[in-house]
């Protein structure tokens, strides 16, 4: 499986694993920390980013796929449409099927609205689905809220604003909690307590998790409990604009089936944007952990009815992504790896930064090393450095990999790598979009009754997310947005439906001379031809 310069670099690992077993590289200052980033991180590329020229942010830098779909032209552009032919109405319009989206239609319903659920592949097919390590909350005895916070505000690199992570890191205790009374099973002692980690910046073992699947099996019980509730979900159906009123207020939204490209007029009190990250767009031509539908579709049609974004121009790199073989490449390899043990190290075998540095700093240091310092390991698709997970049941026992992340050991055994036996080689992929649609601590967005929730909005972790809050944010702000929208739609009478915002938009982009063939949302990534047009 492995080349020869791959073999000769992991007898390198194993001759120096008993001594970097014995000590863990220090701790990098605030200072080294900025310089690495200023100088290795890719959201410091000012080649890969763009000014925008129209809209809320107009002045404002976003990368440069990004650019290219909010400065776009609308998907109805040249459409005939009468919106007063309303094929679906109700309270709360709910437009995303993952975590945020159905923590939201759950907590709408049982508010008593009356829910539409769309999302444009099925329900569940979401970043949340994929997400691996866990879900931070400060429920034991020895942390707390306000702890949480200081970890969370300086992992963010103090950005965050305050009134959002304040409500994530009080309302996390309730979370686990209302997860599992709906029955997600998380890992347990023979005591009953929950077993909790570490994960890269945090001060305090805070991290729950079901195994390395962690989001699969939150996924898994919030699409059940949607589907035995009366919401109604319609699926392979995207959002292609929202509608305002004539008022200004968020009022539905069009609709595409992904099959037949029929249009369809969904008139609603309250929206809710829940579409997820922007990981298929491959910012940087980096691979990605994201699902398929991970296209930014929420940032488009939120910043076209006039919402502003904040933070748009951060994105997260995942320090440890499959860089081989091949057929995984830019699959995750959860942080839990790192916090079991397993170190990071170089082709020579030598340890080069502390396991459970932030993201985003190990991230830049895996790429310095590949880099300048020129101790990656060649592989088909470029470099990488070695994760060193035979280290974690030296630590811990043997048993430890297939207990606690036994995705992982299936993931590289269908290709012949025993995890507990073998290193594995990673590099950077991108993971997570910080920056997103600015919201109010109720959730709601610059535009009045549009709320938001999960990796749609901004602010919430600031310039850098830690490990397990991700989960935790879709669950706390899919909840508190489900409730904000419900009791908004119970005062709201909807007027006329309008598309002017789009006619508006488009009126800028002309204005400011700029010409393109391109459209958007992009809705699917695009591979081949066959789904170009998408």
């Amino acid at each position: 499986m492995y080349t020869l310069e791959m073999q000769a670099s992991i007898a390198k690992v194993e001759a120096a694993r008993s001594a970097n077993m014995a000590t863990d590289p220090r701790r990098m200052t605030a200072e080294e920390k900025s310089a690495l980033l200023k100088t290795y991180h890719p959201d410091y590329r000012e080649d890969q980013f763009a000014v925008l020229n129209v809209g809320p942010n107009a002045g404002e830098k976003v990368p440069l796929e990004l650019h290219k779909l909010l400065q776009a032209n609308s998907r109805l552009r040249g459409a005939k449409l009468d919106l007063s032919k309303v094929d679906y109405e109700t309270d709360v319009l709910v437009i995303g099927g993952g975590g945020a989206g159905c923590a939201a239609a759950i907590e709408a319903n049982r508010a008593g609205a009356s829910v539409l659920l769309v999302t444009k592949l099925r329900v569940g097919d979401a970043n949340t689905m994929m997400a691996e390590g866990g879900i931070q909350a400060a429920d034991k005895p020895n942390d707390s809220p306000a702890v949480h916070f200081l970890d969370a505000f300086g992992g963010g690199h103090f950005a965050a604003k305050k009134e959002l992570l304040y409500k994530l890191v009080t309302k996390a205790p309730e979370a686990i909690a209302w997860l599992s009374e709906l029955g997600v099973e998380f890992d347990k002692a023979t005591d009953g307590t929950m077993i909790t980690t570490h994960g890269g910046g945090t001060s305090r073992k805070r991290m729950h998790a079901a195994k390395d699947y962690s989001g699969a099996e939150i996924m898994r019980t919030l699409r059940d409990e949607v589907l035995n509730l009366p919401i109604q979900v319609v699926d392979f159906t995207a959002a292609i604009e929202l509608l305002l009123d004539e008022n200004g207020k968020a009022a539905g939204a069009v609709l595409m089936n992904m099959e037949t490209r029929e249009l369809l007029i969904a008139k609603a009190k309250t929206v809710i944007l829940a579409t997820g990250g922007a990981g298929r767009l491959h910012y940087q031509g980096f691979p990605t952990s994201n699902h398929y539908g991970a296209t930014a579709d929420g940032l488009v049609l939120g910043y076209r009815a006039g919402a502003k974004l904040l933070y748009a121009d951060t994105l997260q790199y995942h320090p440890t992504g499959a860089a081989f073989p091949q057929q995984i490449f830019g699959a995750l390899v959860t942080e839990k790896v790192r916090s079991l043990g397993a170190m990071l190290v170089n082709r020579e075998g030598v340890a080069f930064m502390n396991p459970l540095e932030t993201r985003d700093v190990s991230a830049a240091s895996i790429i310095r090393e590949c880099s300048d310092r020129g101790m990656g390991v060649s592989t088909p698709e470029g470099q990488g450095v070695w994760l060193d997970t035979p280290m974690i049941e030296l630590k811990n026992g043997e048993g430890t990999i297939e207990r606690r992340i036994p995705a992982m050991l299936r993931m590289f055994g269908k290709y012949g790598i025993d995890i507990r036996k073998e290193p594995i080689l990673i590099y950077p992929t991108l993971h997570y979009q910080n920056g997103g649609l600015d919201i109010d601590a109720n959730c709601q967005s610059t535009v009045e009754n549009l709320f938001v929730a999960g990796e749609a909005v901004g602010g919430i972790h600031g310039r850098n997310r830690l490990m397990g809050n991700s989960l935790l944010d879709i669950i706390v702000f899919g909840r508190d947005a489900g409730k904000s929208a419900a009791a908004k739609s119970q005062s709201v009478s909807v007027g006329k439906l309008t598309l002017s915002h789009v006619k508006s938009f488009q009126h800028m982009l002309e204005e400011a001379g700029i010409a393109t063939e391109v459209v958007s949302p992009k809705l699917l990534p695009t591979y081949n031809s066959q789904n170009r047009d998408l």
